[in-house]
């Protein structure tokens, strides 16, 4: 599979594949959002598959700088995948994640079901 843009309602989400090129650092952010732009995405959709092994490690600050990226070039980011195991061993993790969830540029989400929900 390629990364796809999808329509969820009148939202165009870019649905990255779960095969590719890993988002293992802050500049590879560029190119994800390069593919988002292309496609005129409101949104683009990266599985955990994706994440190079640093990025859930918030001591790295890797996910804190991409996804500062993202925001301050105003495309939102849905990180799609089961992050259950990190959580349970970070309380930081836990806590980055939920806050992200509250508000509306990025969202930690279990499927691209869960995405839709969340979607005005």
């Amino acid at each position: 599979m390629t990364d796809q843009l999808q329509m969820f309602g009148e939202t165009r989400v870019l649905v990255c594949a779960a095969e590719g090129r890993p988002l293992t650092a802050e500049s590879d952010a560029n190119e994800f959002m390069s593919a988002a732009w292309s496609q005129e995405a409101d949104w683009i959709a990266i599985p955990i598959s994706r994440l190079g092994p640093d990025f859930l490690r918030l001591s790295t600050r890797l996910a804190g700088m991409v996804i500062q990226k993202f925001v301050n070039y105003r495309l939102h980011l849905a990180i799609v995948g089961d992050i259950s195991a990190q959580i349970a061993d970070s309380n930081a993790l836990r806590d980055f994640v939920y806050e992200s969830n509250r508000g509306r540029s990025v969202w930690f989400v279990a499927d691209l079901a869960d995405f839709e929900r969340r979607l005005p």
